[in-house]
């Protein structure tokens, strides 16, 4: 596995190194070995799959507040997502700024996600199915989120007119938080 931070501190894209022979590959998703080496940890104690159906749907921005705050490993397993992360953090110098990545079944690529950024992703294909580690247990008293379109962020989403669930229409604007 190789780690690489992105523009925001904390906030790493991974990517596995599949070993290949005539069967096929095989290759590690997560080792907590080779993340206390890059200086993270991270306990698995949940994980949760999705099937998004349509292209162009929107999950997202989602984050859960402390003291529920969660990491997050996301992985696209079929299909293709833009994968979005807002830096939510208040001391941040990097606050209000967002990462995207092009995450695919093809190029199984990963994100790693820590506590106090917003994430939520865009299907470029239909029939997405993406699946996430985390290390806190969902807790719905604590979950919340930020508008997909909020003026603050400006995220660059390359799908027009997105489907959207009504919880994810209706976050609030961060000036209204």
């Amino acid at each position: 596995m190789k780690f690489k931070e992105t523009k925001i501190k904390g906030l790493y894209i991974i990517n596995p190194e599949p070993k290949m022979d005539e069967r096929g590959y095989l290759m590690r998703i997560f080792c907590e070995e080779e993340l206390k080496k890059n200086g993270l940890e991270f306990k698995i104690v949940q994980a949760n799959q999705t099937l998004t159906k349509k292209k162009g749907a929107i999950r997202g921005m989602h984050f859960q507040i402390p003291p529920k705050a969660e990491d997050k490993i996301v992985q696209c397993l079929h299909g293709a997502i833009y994968d979005v992360v807002i830096d939510l953090r208040k001391d941040s110098p990097t606050y209000s700024q967002w990462v995207a990545e092009e995450l695919t079944g093809d190029n199984k690529k990963m994100f790693l996600i820590p506590k106090g950024f917003a994430h939520g992703f865009q299907s470029l294909a239909d029939n997405c199915e993406v699946q996430y580690f985390m290390t806190e247990f969902y807790a719905p008293e604590q979950a919340s989120g930020v508008r997909w379109n909020d003026s603050l962020f400006n995220i660059k989403w390359p799908i027009e007119n997105p489907i959207l669930s009504e919880k994810d229409k209706n976050w609030p604007l961060m000036k209204q938080k």
